[in-house]
């Protein structure tokens, strides 16, 4: 922290707000692009027969809504740029116009700060709920959300691990769950794929009997996370802003009422900008310190994910560390202070000096990755080989990161593999990797606010605010996280969950840049009703149904989520329907054809009334003679048929 006579001479945190003028007229060749584009989205609908007899007799918008409404109210603009601009000249609500133009430079925290603080959380909470309350008492959704549960409970239990079944463990082979008899048998290791950051948080902030309520605690803490970055990028209006679209954006609202690893992930990342951002203006070493404390949290979640967004901060500043340039110092490094009393400069040029910073950032990075390195060791017993990668080299192989991998996979075929859910993965090549960027970028400006109102605040920075891309002041580390979070991944055949899942933790980052460009505009235009509108309808077309006209999309993502959910709930209704109180084993024979839905979903400890095998045509009589105590039942999931082993259904 600085001390008492310590004032600082480079640079101040927010130095490169864009003028005014630098919009100008562009801002007409922006709208004009616009509209252009959102033409040409809807064009092809009204021009096809049967897709436009579909539109004029169910939803007029599609069930997309990207385009036509905002294209309404674009081509409305010239007609709301003839109102004369509203300019409140009285004393009413200056304390509110002076409170949005400070930032945390101005005041570290005021009674404005904490209020907004407090209505941006419940807003965030009443949100997050009202989605959940809509999925509330169904079963996870994909694959990955139970492996997320096994993790947390093993957990739970104060293990890393669970011993395989004794009798047949080749039956309970579950979707990303290791089932290793020959990992130091006769143990052998029953365990999630996945890294430890999601199962520690469910295991702390999640209940047993709602485990998604740690994931809306989340959903609060990113929106504050949000809201206190922005108050160090920009000014306290942008930073509400910010916070309310993070609060009710549709991608965020749905993922964080599903048991994956993207919200704690996302509230390292928070903690990680948010104290790198306050570490440049202040020189305070707990703030750097706490900066690798929140990107270490997020490696252990997703190691892939922290390593993209925090790449290209963490190159400049170990350049600042290794050479002591002052350019880079200006980027990443503390403020260089100067002493009034004693009119000398307290420098960051020694090494020594600097390696405290690095040691403060870095210090929970090798804390966090040693962890995670016994973590894997107890798993995997190596600690070179995480569970991630041992279940990808042994289970699917096809799915491998990187160029050509179902190629490269199906040299590496081996008797573990399940073989249905292994040959989903595309062979990635340029074309494939060329579809997948434009998949995510679309899906992410999709999901996070609407692609039109997104591609508009990209067009404004790329029109007038990429001075404050390239100058120190924050926005650079804001934009070139959100490129590098999408290279990293295009190695990648999947485009992900929704179309964007790999880069989702993007969006927060996105909305930031959003409210920049609203305020870059309004001060260039003047335009606050129109710009609000837009912001207003693109909310309104996410949050809320409009029959006939557009189904809100977090409608679209809760009936997408709803389905598989009740196709779980509905597997195991007729499981207690048909074993009567009895405890059973139902054995699964899967359909090839749908990867999306697994029924093999078991308790970590391999106990309880019900247990679900995936049944390969082993023998019913050696599967009788190993679990004599069930009721076996078999599960055709292609034909949907049941069958009572012993009487019959």
């Amino acid at each position: 922290m600085l001390q008492p006579g310590i004032s600082l001479t480079v640079p101040p945190p927010h130095p490169n707000e864009a003028s005014p003028r630098a919009l100008g007229r562009r801002w007409i060749i922006i709208w004009g692009i616009l509209c252009l584009i959102a033409i040409a989205c809807e064009r092809p609908r009204w021009e096809d027969a049967q897709r436009r007899a579909e539109a004029l007799s169910g939803w007029l918008c599609s069930r997309s809504p990207d385009c036509l409404p905002i294209l309404f109210w674009l081509l409305l603009a010239p007609l709301i740029a003839l109102f004369p601009t509203l300019r409140n000249r009285s004393n009413r609500g200056q304390g509110l116009r002076r409170w949005c133009g400070d930032s945390a430079s101005t005041a570290e925290w005021d009674l404005g700060t904490v209020a907004a603080s407090v209505l941006l959380a419940m807003l965030a909470w009443w949100a997050t709920v009202r989605v959940g309350d809509q999925l509330a008492g169904l079963p996870p959704a994909y694959h990955d959300e139970y492996s997320y549960l096994f993790q947390a409970e093993t957990f739970r239990a104060g293990r890393t691990w669970f011993p395989v079944a004794t009798q047949q463990p080749q039956l309970f082979d579950q979707i990303h769950v290791l089932n290793e008899p020959d990992i130091d048998p006769p143990n052998g290791r029953f365990s999630s794929r996945y890294f430890p950051g999601t199962g520690l948080w469910m295991l702390i902030f999640g209940r047993a009997d709602d485990p998604v309520s740690g994931h809306q605690l989340a959903q609060v803490l990113v929106v504050l996370g949000v809201f206190w970055m922005g108050r160090e990028l920009a000014t306290n209006g942008v930073a509400l802003l910010a916070g309310v679209l993070t609060a009710v954006s549709p991608g965020l609202l749905l993922f964080s009422n599903l048991v994956l690893a993207h919200h704690p992930t996302l509230v390292g990342l928070m903690l990680f900008f948010w104290m790198l951002l306050r570490g440049r203006r202040t020189g305070s070493l707990p703030s750097y310190a706490l900066a690798g404390t929140g990107l270490a949290f997020a490696m252990i979640c997703r190691p892939m994910t922290a390593a993209g967004c925090s790449l290209p901060a963490g190159l400049v500043f170990g350049v600042w560390w290794l050479t002591g340039n002052e350019i880079t110092r200006q980027w990443m490094g503390p403020p260089q202070l100067q002493s009034d009393a004693a009119e000398t400069t307290v420098t960051a040029s020694s090494f020594a000096h600097r390696t405290m910073y690095a040691a403060a950032l870095g210090g929970p990075l090798v804390v966090g990755l040693v962890g995670m390195l016994l973590f894997q060791q107890s798993i995997t017993g190596s600690v070179k080989v995480s569970p991630y990668q041992l279940y990808t080299d042994r289970y699917t192989p096809r799915h491998v990161y990187g160029f050509y991998n179902v190629q490269r996979g199906e040299q590496r075929l081996g008797s573990q593999v399940l073989d249905h859910y292994d040959r989903w993965a595309e062979n990635l090549d340029a074309g494939l990797a060329v579809r997948n960027i434009a998949t995510r970028g679309v899906n992410s400006a999709r999901w996070t606010l609407g692609t039109i109102p997104v591609l508009a605040a990209l067009l404004v920075w790329m029109a007038a605010g990429w001075p404050m891309l390239l100058r120190p002041g924050g926005w650079g580390i804001v934009g070139t996280a959100i490129i590098s979070l999408h290279v990293v991944h295009i190695p990648y055949w999947f485009s992900g969950i929704m179309g964007w899942h790999y880069v989702f933790e993007s969006a927060p980052l996105l909305l930031l840049l959003v409210a920049q460009a609203v305020k870059m505009t309004v001060q260039a235009t003047g335009q606050r009703l129109w710009i609000g509108g837009l912001l207003a309808l693109s909310v309104a077309v996410n949050l809320w149904t409009l029959p006939p006209i557009w189904p809100g999309r977090v409608d679209v993502g809760i009936a997408e989520l709803r389905f598989p959910r009740e196709q779980y709930a509905a597997f195991r209704q007729t499981i207690d329907q048909a074993r009567r109180g009895r405890t059973a084993l139902v054995l699964v024979r899967i359909d090839p054809a749908d990867r999306s839905m697994d029924y093999v979903t078991n308790p970590a400890d391999l106990q309880g009334p019900v247990l679900v095998g995936r049944w390969r045509d082993e023998s019913l009589d050696d599967i009788r003679a190993a679990f004599p105590d069930r009721l076996l039942l078999t599960y055709d999931a292609a034909t949907r048929e049941w069958n009572r082993v012993d009487e019959g259904l």
